[in-house]
């Protein structure tokens, strides 16, 4: 196994510390889809990026302190929004976006152990509520041009409508450890669109937002 040390202080994007940083992230995922997070540890991290153990510790310590750090990557990601000019047609394109990244075995994985450290650890629940939140406040632009172009009733909750589109598929692959399918996104959409229009979501003059839990796209 080779060692690569860290450079202290700031370094320019593509160095050594960027490189180090990008082959731990790369191999935290692989095993995350191997082993789940069950069987996620620095040593099996260090072993499969090469990079040396005394590395792992001494930049993340632990775990969890990886798993943050793979957050941080999620949360610079940006998510496509749609913008189809019809409400129902912007909630089914958005739950099936959200459907099909869980498709993926790799994504599905990562979400499972993000999850499962937020549990253990504050500082991966912080982050996590960090990502899901700013997921959240963009998708629920889709809300907020329906209620300018008169779809829905003013007051409609935008996050609380986009929480209502992630639920069912987070329960899913979460709870009832299902797969999670087209058919589960269209329903999906199909519902919360119904109940939107009929003012479902709407809420209570002075009432503060919804806290946006479940998120949509890591």
């Amino acid at each position: 196994m080779r060692e690569t040390r860290q450079a202290s202080g700031a370094v320019r994007p593509g160095g050594r510390t960027a490189r180090t940083r990008a082959a731990v992230l790369d191999a935290a995922r692989d095993e995350l889809e191997d082993a789940g997070y069950a069987g996620l540890t620095l040593e099996r991290v260090a072993e499969r990026s090469g990079v040396h153990l005394a590395t792992l510790y001494r930049r993340w310590r632990t775990v969890e302190g990886l798993v943050v750090d793979l957050l941080g990557e999620i949360g610079k990601t940006r998510v496509p929004i749609p913008d189809t000019g019809s409400l129902e047609e912007d909630l089914r394109i958005l739950a099936l976006e959200i459907a099909r990244l869980y498709q993926q075995p790799r994504m599905r994985a990562l979400i499972e152990g993000v999850v499962a450290a937020a549990v253990r650890s504050p500082e991966a629940s912080d982050a996590w509520a960090t990502v899901i939140a700013e997921r959240n406040r963009l998708a629920a632009r889709i809300v907020e041009r329906a209620v300018e172009r008169g779809e829905l009733p003013p007051g409609t909750d935008g996050i609380a409508v986009i929480s209502a589109v992630g639920a069912p598929i987070y329960y899913r692959m979460l709870v009832a450890r299902g797969a999670v399918d087209d058919a589960l996104a269209e329903s999906t959409a199909v519902s919360v669109h119904a109940g939107a229009l009929k003012g479902a979501f709407t809420r209570p003059a002075g009432d503060p937002p919804a806290d946006g839990t479940p998120s949509t796209t890591p």
